[in-house]
């Protein structure tokens, strides 16, 4: 009995690895041709159009797609492995099917002015944990970011040095010099990306080029000008120096809250002036205008005068301007000759 059992045990492992083996082999006519690189599996044997037709069509294509998928598997677990933090890795090699793409590869990264100088001095990248031993606390903390080991942003208690001011804030300096540490940092990072894509950086404020104009350095000037505490008020004007634009007094408008005596006086002076049947005249801009329209055709008749008198003095003809050259008209009618002071 105890043989028979052993035997039947046996038997059933055989079964069980040989229904095992049966789902992940599986026989083709013709051998498929295998991509590793980008995970393709050409299959070049014929469809049988029977079978195609006979069975449910889904049927049929999940099981084929299925048995190539199970064979591109066994390709890829014949290619060198490797185990990455408890994972096993398989090695893909290049890929030899050409794939067209919507758009272009990406273009390799510039290396910034921090790589180029590692590169050229031998630094060498070293990897730091995350975690470190925190003295004060006794306990492992992040090396960065919230809850950090040996953060200062939250002493209570800071020591004054011996230099500083002592009513100077000392909290208020080194979160001044923190904000300052990260604005350079984000300059910093963008003047790489420029730099990177070939793009002349500009500087702080007004950016200073070879040859400025009379424009910029009038804005220059008007800047520095008004960046004193006074505003510039007290500040006196270079020679030659002209006014900036867009400079002069502004607007002022009524309060909207204020006198209701004066406010209600000025409606009805309005409503008045409304209620009027005699237009409300202004002597002096009438005047002014009807001076301007007298000036103005004046000008225009002394234009047309002097047209006029234009085209009387020409003269045609060969002896134009020449004393007692022949003219059109009778003679003794034409210009008389002018006689040279001198002597007779």
């Amino acid at each position: 009995m105890a043989s028979c059992s052993v035997e039947d045990v046996l038997a059933k492992a055989e079964r069980d690895e040989a229904e095992k083996l049966k789902g992940i082999t599986v026989s083709k006519e013709l051998d498929l041709e295998f991509d590793p690189g980008n995970l393709l599996a050409f299959d070049k044997n014929r469809i049988d159009t029977r079978e195609f037709k006979d069975s449910k069509r889904e049927d049929f294509l999940r099981s084929l797609a299925r048995d190539n998928t199970q064979l591109l598997i066994n390709e890829i677990w014949k290619l060198p492995t490797e185990r990455v933090e408890e994972v096993i890795v398989a090695k893909l090699p290049d890929p030899t099917t050409l794939l067209p793409r919507e758009k272009p590869a990406p273009k390799p990264k510039p290396p910034t002015k921090w790589e180029q100088f590692a590169k050229l001095k031998g630094i060498q990248k070293k990897k730091k944990t995350n975690l470190v031993w925190d003295e004060v606390h006794k306990e492992w903390k992040r090396r960065w970011g919230y809850k950090r080991a040996k953060d200062d942003t939250k002493e209570w208690l800071i020591e004054v040095p011996v230099n500083a001011d002592p009513n100077e804030d000392q909290f208020a300096k080194r979160n001044k010099a923190k904000k300052e540490r990260v604005a350079r940092n984000e300059y910093n990072r963008l003047k790489n990306i420029a730099r990177a894509q070939k793009i002349k950086v500009p500087g702080m404020g007004l950016a200073p080029t070879p040859q400025q104009s009379k424009a910029e350095l009038a804005q220059a000037v008007n800047i520095a000008k008004i960046s004193t505490a006074s505003v510039g008020k007290f500040q006196d004007n270079l020679p030659k120096e002209k006014t900036p634009k867009n400079t002069g007094k502004k607007r002022k408008f009524q309060p909207l809250i204020g006198d209701f005596s004066s406010e209600k006086q000025k409606q009805l002076d309005l409503l008045k002036v409304m209620d009027s049947k005699k237009p409300r005249l202004d002597i002096t801009k009438a005047v002014n205008k009807q001076m301007r329209e007298e000036d103005m055709e004046s000008r225009k008749k002394n234009k047309k005068d002097f047209g006029k008198k234009g085209q009387r003095g020409k003269m045609s003809g060969k002896g134009k301007g020449k004393a007692g050259g022949k003219g059109k008209g009778p003679k003794g009618k034409g210009r008389k000759p002018q006689m040279k002071q001198g002597k007779r």
